[in-house]
C-alpha cells in the first residue's frame, strides 16, 4: 500500500515539474490581462513584445490625457509655455464635471500647478484650462490633438474633447497601440515624470489635495507613469510605463472591467517584459572601418563615421549572439557629400538583420580641378626643390 501511494504522490510531483517545465515566456496566453486589449511596447524601439486586439478602436476614457500632456509638455520644452504662466479658467473650463479640482469661473493658477492637477488628478477642468490657453477653445485645440496623431502614426484615433469624458461622444475612439505610440512620444519628455511619479501633492496652500489616479506609483517599483481612465463605456483603462536599468516599457489596458483586472493586468505585462527582456547596446570593432579613396578628389581619402548606435531591445541571454557586419565601399568618385552613404553595418543573430545604421561621410570632398591640379604639382615641385 505504501508503495501505491509513493508511486501516486511520484507521479503527481513529475506532473507539477512538467507543467512548469511547459511553461514558455513566449505564450501570450502565459500573461494574465482580463481586458479588451493590450499591448506591451518596449519605449526606446517602439517594439512591440506582447499584444492582443491592438488595433481595436475604444473608448480611451481619462487615458485620453496623455495626448493634452504631450501637447502641454512640448510647448514647455520648446520655450512657447513657461511653467509659471498664470492662466485665468473660463466658465467652460469650471463646468466641467468628473474628476476636477473645483475650479472657478476667473480663478488664476499657473501652469505648473494645473499640470499637477490633470497629470496626478486627472482633473478635466485644469485640462480644459490649458487646452484654452494654448488654442483659444477646446475645439481648436482638438485640432491640434488629431494633427499630432496623425503625425505620430496614430491610425485608429480620433479625439472629440481633451478630457475622455465620453457622456455625448460617438467617435472618441483610439486603440491600444495607438495609445501606446502617444505615451512613448511623452516619455521622450523626461518632465513629464516630474508629475506622473507624484503619489500626493495638494494646490490652494494645501486646501486641494492630489492623489494619483494610478496606484502603481506608489505600489509597483520602477513606475514612471503613466495615465488612468473610467467610464462605463471606456470601462477601467491605463497606459502604465516603468523602467527597470536600462528597460524602459509601456503597459496599455483597455477595457477591463474593474480597477483590479486593469492594474494587475499592467503588472502583469510589465513584469513579463522585464522578466523576458533587456535593453543592450551593441558593439563593433571600430579597426574595421578604413578609410575610402576618393576618387578624382580635393582629398584622396575620406574617413568614414557610423551613425549614432541606439539601444536595441532583445530577449534575456541573446546578447551574446550578437554579430556584426560591415558592408562599405572600398572607393567613391568625388564629389562626396557630407553625410553621404558609404555603406552599412548590420547587427545579426542568428543570420537574421536586428539593427542597420548607416556608414557615412562626415565630410565634404570636392571634385579635384585644374587649378587644384596646378596648385598640387607646384607644391610637389616645391618640396624637391
Amino acid at each position: 500500500m505504501k508503495r501505491i501511494i509513493s508511486f501516486i504522490l511520484c507521479i503527481i510531483i513529475a506532473g507539477t515539474l512538467l507543467s512548469f517545465s511547459v511553461y514558455s515566456a513566449d505564450d501570450e496566453k502565459s500573461v494574465d490581462v482580463k481586458a479588451k486589449s493590450f499591448v506591451l511596447m518596449d519605449v526606446s524601439s517602439g517594439k512591440v513584445l506582447l499584444k492582443k486586439n491592438e488595433h481595436e478602436r475604444l473608448y480611451p476614457a481619462s487615458v485620453t490625457k496623455i495626448m493634452t500632456l504631450l501637447l502641454v509638455i512640448e510647448r514647455i520644452d520648446n520655450g512657447k509655455l513657461s511653467l509659471d504662466e498664470k492662466i485665468t479658467a473660463s466658465s467652460t473650463a469650471a463646468g466641467k464635471g468628473g474628476s476636477q479640482i473645483w475650479l472657478k469661473e476667473g480663478e488664476t493658477m499657473t501652469v505648473d500647478e494645473l499640470l499637477r492637477a490633470a497629470a496626478i488628478g486627472s482633473a478635466n477642468d485644469a485640462c480644459t484650462a490649458l487646452a484654452e490657453h494654448i488654442a483659444g477653445s477646446e475645439e481648436g485645440f482638438v485640432k491640434l490633438m488629431n494633427a499630432k496623431a496623425d503625425e505620430l502614426g496614430m491610425k485608429d484615433t480620433n479625439f472629440e474633447n481633451c478630457t475622455g469624458l465620453d457622456d455625448d461622444t460617438k467617435n472618441h475612439l483610439t486603440s491600444a497601440y495607438d495609445i501606446a505610440l502617444m505615451s512613448r512620444e511623452l516619455l521622450k519628455h523626461e518632465r513629464i515624470q516630474n508629475y506622473s511619479t507624484v503619489w500626493m501633492d495638494s494646490l490652494r496652500s494645501g486646501a486641494t489635495e492630489l492623489v494619483n489616479t494610478n496606484k502603481l506609483v506608489r505600489f509597483y517599483k520602477g513606475t514612471t507613469g503613466l495615465k488612468t481612465g473610467t467610464t462605463s463605456k471606456a470601462g477601467h483603462c491605463v497606459s502604465a510605463s516603468a523602467m527597470r536599468k536600462n528597460l524602459h516599457l509601456i503597459a496599455v489596458v483597455l477595457g477591463a472591467e474593474n480597477s483590479t483586472d486593469r492594474f494587475e493586468g499592467a503588472k502583469a505585462l510589465l513584469n513579463y517584459g522585464f522578466a523576458n527582456y533587456e535593453t543592450v547596446t551593441p558593439e563593433y570593432d571600430s579597426n574595421l572601418i578604413t578609410d575610402v579613396a576618393v576618387e578624382k578628389g580635393i582629398e584622396q581619402s575620406v574617413t568614414p563615421q557610423v551613425e549614432s548606435i541606439l539601444p536595441l531591445t532583445l530577449e534575456t541571454g541573446t546578447a551574446t549572439k550578437i554579430q556584426p557586419k560591415i558592408n562599405l565601399a572600398l572607393n567613391v568618385e568625388a564629389p562626396v557629400e557630407k553625410g553621404q552613404i558609404l555603406g552599412t553595418l548590420e547587427f545579426e543573430i542568428d543570420g537574421e538583420i536586428i539593427a542597420s545604421y548607416n556608414i557615412i561621410s562626415p565630410v565634404e570632398v570636392r571634385k579635384i580641378n585644374y587649378g587644384d591640379m596646378l596648385l598640387r604639382l607646384l607644391r610637389s615641385l616645391s618640396v624637391r626643390a
